[in-house]
């Protein structure tokens, strides 16, 4: 059953009725259990559920009345019954996975409900790429929102898209099926500054009675946060300390706290709630983004709850935070979020609260996994060619492209670093004194200090500009390329040798996009991302594999950092502080401009 296909509340209402008076029976009923209550928090020993077309018919202590001769009987033998689990914001392509594949990998976890900001992919493909995950999201057994995204560019001026989305596109798309809101503002400066595009967007989004989303990556909670909370954002996962968190619900947003694969942000947040008591009915848990290799070897929401409960939150509230509360807030809580009479049938049954073993999901009524097996299928869209083809180089790349140029006559440069900060999303802006030879300032491989080249991938430009970062660790020839570049998704190489460099970017070239590793002019792994330059139509066992062996190479390599391959994704992330790369330069993110590689002399 699709979401195209699941019986609105009007259309299932007479049978539901019918089904809780006990005129008619439903079609299963789960019996001893134990309850969760996430509208009043509580444990209800032994109450029963009714289910019928998709939805809960009677929530209550006793459902025989609602059983008839072919109703299907659930035994749930003392096991806990709580609601199917919501990410509240999240990023499909992050996974490497197609909306279709991340259904697959996340259902075993108890995950039923998303809503997807697909803005990688908007960035590529524009309004149709944002079209063509909206219509596989809804293909899909369990519940995918999609927010349509709002900042491609993300910082406009900054960098240059495949496509830009504009305030018209915004406004066409709040009409789709599948469009719950207004993906993250990223653009929070321009918000702030009353730029006239954001504030059309927010507007066209507030017109249609749908949620904006909000994206405030600065940590100044001056007039700035204020004007930009007076924008119109209505929550914000960018908080990294418990004063952003409390910031953001004093003024009337949700903070959103979110653990992934490099995103750290529950334990530091959470005291909000566990420490200083704030209601935590304004509090909502969230993946934001979590690669193949999270996915099939850590869970998905299942995982963050686990971990919000390790951090000191009673299981009850961590489960609100992960279901009640996002319905809430998109206003979909009396379609889903709860075990109550009307919502779509999602359900968990688990033998701990605490450690939280997924043992059954029920999406819409019928089972879809049992204990971590997926026991339904996820239909795929038939994606066009273009889709597909999507890395234009314009020409091959040689060694000398990825040469820095010293001044005229300089022996030695103090150029600007971008340094990587391990498990969070900010970088910090170094500097360093490196040697020059024959005009060409090299990297300093005993100071931590590599070369990075964003290469132009969308137009054919043959556009290469480079820099230099700290953090990795690399050591010895080496180079790492992806086509996985947030948010612009142009192509990112990291490396020690020019050499390795264009050997790498020339091979995605070659596959249509992915994930390289060269060492010592050899390719140590491949993730091939065809579709966009940014997904794998591959189960996320299969794309996990290949990532594992990824990371293994990225150590090989010298790199001993967590989730490495997030942080190289990360560095043209122009919105982001302080210090990133884009097809336009180096960017001064503290203040959204454009700055010189080198420090005067």
């Amino acid at each position: 059953m699709s979401n195209q296909t699941i019986k609105s509340w009007a259309e299932a209402a007479p049978r539901l009725i019918a089904v809780a008076a006990g005129r008619a029976p439903a079609d299963s009923v789960i019996r001893g259990g134990k309850l969760v209550n996430v509208h009043t928090r509580e444990v209800l020993d032994g109450w029963q559920v009714a289910i019928a077309d998709g939805r809960f018919a009677y929530v209550g202590p006793d459902a025989a009345h609602c059983v008839g001769e072919y109703t299907e009987i659930v035994e749930a033998a003392g096991r806990y019954l709580i609601p199917g689990l919501c990410d509240a914001h999240m990023h499909i392509e992050s996974g490497m996975l197609t909306p279709a594949e991340f259904a697959r990998a996340v259902i075993p976890h108890g995950t039923t409900s998303m809503f997807t900001d697909p803005h990688e992919i908007a960035n590529v493909l524009g309004l149709e790429g944002v079209r063509l995950m909206h219509d596989e999201a809804l293909m899909q057994p369990v519940n995918i929102f999609t927010q349509m995204p709002s900042c491609a560019p993300s910082a406009p001026g900054l960098e240059t898209t495949g496509y830009a989305i504009s305030a018209e596109d915004v406004a066409e798309a709040m009409a789709w099926p599948g469009i719950i809101g207004l993906g993250e503002m990223m653009n929070f400066p321009g918000v702030v500054a009353g730029d006239p595009q954001m504030l059309a967007e927010i507007a066209a989004t507030q017109a249609a009675g749908k949620t904006v989303g909000g994206h405030y990556a600065s940590p100044d909670l001056g007039p700035a946060f204020h004007a930009y909370a007076a924008g119109g954002p209505a929550d914000d996962h960018e908080g990294t300390c418990e004063a952003d968190a409390i910031a953001r619900v004093r003024q009337g947003m949700r903070s959103m706290m979110r653990l992934g694969s490099a995103w750290f942000d529950v334990e530091s947040q959470i005291t909000a709630v566990t420490e200083k008591g704030l209601d935590p009915r304004n509090f909502i848990l969230c993946t934001d983004d979590s690669h193949s290799g999270t996915l099939v070897n850590d869970g998905h929401m299942n995982r963050v709850v686990r971990h919000a409960i390790a951090c000191g939150a009673d299981p009850l509230v961590a489960l609100q935070m992960a279901t009640i509360n996002t319905a809430t807030h998109f206003g979909l809580e009396r379609e889903l979020g709860s075990i109550a009479p009307g919502r779509r049938a999602d359900v968990i049954l688990t033998s701990d609260l605490v450690t939280l073993p997924i043992e059954q999901v029920i999406a819409r009524g019928r089972t879809v996994a049992i204990d971590g097996r997926i026991t339904v299928d996820c239909p795929h869209l038939d994606w066009p060619d273009h889709a597909r083809n999507t890395v234009h180089l314009g020409k091959v790349l040689a060694a000398t492209d990825f040469e820095v140029e010293a001044p005229q006559g300089a022996n030695s440069v103090t150029a600007k670093v971008i340094g990587v900060v391990e498990n969070q999303a900010p970088t910090k802006a170094l500097t360093a004194d490196l040697t020059v030879e024959d005009g060409i300032v090299l990297p300093d491989e005993a100071a931590d200090v590599a070369q990075i080249a964003l290469v132009e991938r969308h137009r054919g430009t043959g556009g290469v500009t480079n820099g230099f970062v700290s953090g990795f660790g690399y050591t010895g020839k080496m180079a790492m390329a992806s086509t996985v570049a947030h948010d612009s998704h142009h192509m990112i190489v990291v490396g020690t040798d020019r050499d390795n460099m264009a050997l790498a970017a020339n091979r995605l070239g070659e596959v249509g996009g992915g994930i390289t590793v060269f060492r010592n002019g050899r390719e140590i792994a491949l993730v091939e991302l065809p579709i966009a330059g940014l997904m794998s139509e591959d189960h996320a066992e299969t794309v996990a594999l290949k990532a594992d062996r990824m990371v293994a190479a990225m150590a090989e390599c010298g790199c001993t950092l967590n989730n490495a391959y997030m942080q190289h994704s990360l560095l043209a992330l122009v919105v982001i502080p302080e210090l990133r790369i884009s097809d336009l330069g180096l960017v001064d993110v503290t203040k959204f401009e454009i700055t010189d590689l080198f420090e005067e002399a």
